[in-house]
């Protein structure tokens, strides 16, 4: 059971990766859709029929020495939660993809990286050792990188995808420093065999950089830097509003349940080494409550509708990692579990607002947008509900418990922690309901509606009407887009304004996206 939900995704990506061009698109976006549908319907089996904790053996990996590595999982709550989370999310990504992506012409590579990057993610949860974690954390870095620079013609997606993989490098060098630290300290890279030597190991020292530091302590800061890298903490958090570039779909699975949540994972994982390191769970509160506020500052000040909601994934990340740090680690996993629905929710309602804009992302060239996609707004409202924490959504049972746990607490760096998150926590409403009123309420400032009160303007004035407003010369493609993140592969635009892109013929009215599109929507929406 355990090895379907792992290995199935791994096969939708071989397919569509090795005969994508012999079956064709339509069969790859077929195949890997309900090889990820079976594998969410066993996870949410598994989930909620609970069980106790077991260990799945696959393989013996490898032994070097002391060094013994099995390929195996380990199976428990935590682990139950998050195979929800990943298969749940990843499915109704690769659903809403097949009606996003219908235009572009590489959809089996596409869906190919999707299910390679749900692979990696799967193997990185259900890691017994810290080696197998480390290999579904490079794989996620590798999956990240091919989908943010998926449109590869385009030089900032490119810059993009090299960004996000340098500077998780960074944080990814700290991690398997501290890889070789505990094994150094208990000869041992499985989790169960560390844990039952954490007694032993505490009172170590170790001598590192001309300095004596408490073993555990140095270990637990250096497997901390690779949380920081991968779930965009304040220093390593730059890759995360470029890796906006993107199609829609992966900056939902990247931002919401999957990539940017490995950090809080491990370090909910390896809790029973932090909490024997109370300093270095000083630092991970701290730098929790600086990420959630200094995000949601720079979150009210975005224009591009991807990036706000990109800078309020970084913010929320922010809050797990206070509660992880004041000893809340439920109420961490809580709001990952939470956080995946609403953020995933948001971003492929974004995507919906793209679609329907004829790839507009800048909110400055909207408005007005409730009247022509009705249920896309009444979805945005529900997000923006969950995410600000209004009561009886999720996210107001999980953010409530992570700012009473910081308020609670009694370890060093609480209170700075809590007034982060408390004026994170009005920032999060103040920028979440900016977004949703400068694109679905007020006038429309889109296409022909910015001059003159009619929508049958050819497309041209729309598109040079939206340029201006970015202070870029007027271009006369079909097309109107901002400075970044087209959401078009630049070498088709040509072919999409010949045949103008959603059947318009010269009628730039938004409209509402297809089913396949607002199916996914209504279900995080449950969620």
């Amino acid at each position: 059971m355990y090895h379907a939900i792992v290995f199935f995704p791994l096969i939708g990506f071989l397919i569509a990766g090795l005969f994508g061009r012999y079956i064709g698109a339509r069969a790859c976006e077929y195949i890997t859709t309900a090889f990820l549908a079976f594998t969410a319907l066993i996870a949410w089996g598994v989930f909620l029929d609970g069980g106790h904790a077991e260990r799945v053996q696959v393989a013996s990996w490898f032994s070097a020495g002391d060094l013994q590595v099995d390929w195996a999982f380990k199976v428990d709550t935590l682990t139950r939660v998050m195979l929800v989370v990943v298969t749940t999310v990843s499915t109704l990504v690769h659903l809403y993809s097949v009606g996003y992506m219908h235009e572009d012409p590489h959809r089996p590579r596409f869906f190919a990286y999707l299910s390679l990057f749900t692979f990696a993610m799967l193997m990185l949860v259900t890691a017994d050792n810290l080696v197998q974690m480390f290999f579904g954390w490079e794989g996620v870095g590798l999956a990240s990188y091919l989908l943010i620079g998926f449109w590869y013609e385009k030089p900032s997606a490119n810059a993009a995808a090299m960004k996000a993989f340098i500077v998780n490098r960074v944080g990814d060098f700290g991690f398997s420093l501290g890889i070789f630290l505990v094994f150094v300290l208990t000869g041992s890279v499985a989790f169960d065999a560390i844990f039952g030597k954490v007694d032993a190991i505490k009172t170590l020292s170790f001598h590192f950089l001309g300095y004596d530091w408490n073993a555990l302590t140095l270990a637990c800061l250096l497997l901390f830097m690779g949380a920081m890298g991968k779930s965009a903490q304040f220093l390593l958090h730059t890759w995360l509003p470029d890796a906006m570039e993107g199609p829609t779909p992966v900056s939902a699975l990247i931002h919401a349940a999957t990539m940017v949540t490995a950090g809080v994972f491990m370090v909910a994982r390896l809790s029973p080494l932090f909490e024997e390191a109370p300093n270095a769970l000083v630092v991970v509160t701290v730098i929790g409550g600086i990420t959630a506020f200094f995000a949601a500052t720079i979150g009210l000040v975005q224009n591009d509708i991807k990036r706000v909601i990109a800078y309020s994934t970084c913010s929320q990340l922010g809050y797990m990692f206070v509660a992880l740090g004041v000893g809340a680690y439920s109420a961490a996993v809580f709001h990952l579990f939470t956080h995946a629905f609403f953020k995933a929710l948001l971003f492929l309602g974004a995507g919906s607002v793209i679609h329907a804009m004829h790839h507009e992302q800048d909110m400055r060239n909207m408005g007005g947008l409730r009247r022509y996609i009705p249920y896309t707004g009444a979805m945005m409202a529900i997000g923006s509900l969950a995410l600000i924490g209004f009561p009886y959504t999720a996210g107001y049972y999980s953010k409530d418990a992570i700012i009473e746990a910081a308020y609670a607490s009694t370890r060093p760096g609480h209170t700075l922690a809590f007034l982060c998150v408390v004026v994170a926590a009005f920032f999060t409403s103040f920028y979440s309901w900016r977004l949703f009123f400068m694109t679905f309420e007020g006038p429309a400032r889109w296409g022909a509606h910015a001059a003159h009160d009619h929508h049958d303007a050819p497309a041209v004035a729309h598109s040079a009407m939206a340029h201006e407003a970015d202070g870029a010369p007027g271009h006369t493609e079909g097309v109107a887009h901002d400075d970044h993140g087209h959401d078009i592969e630049p070498a088709h635009q040509s072919d999409l304004v010949a045949d103008d892109h959603h059947g318009h013929h010269g009628d730039q009215t938004p409209h509402e996206s297809p089913l396949v599109m607002t199916l996914p929507l209504a279900i995080l929406a449950f969620g």
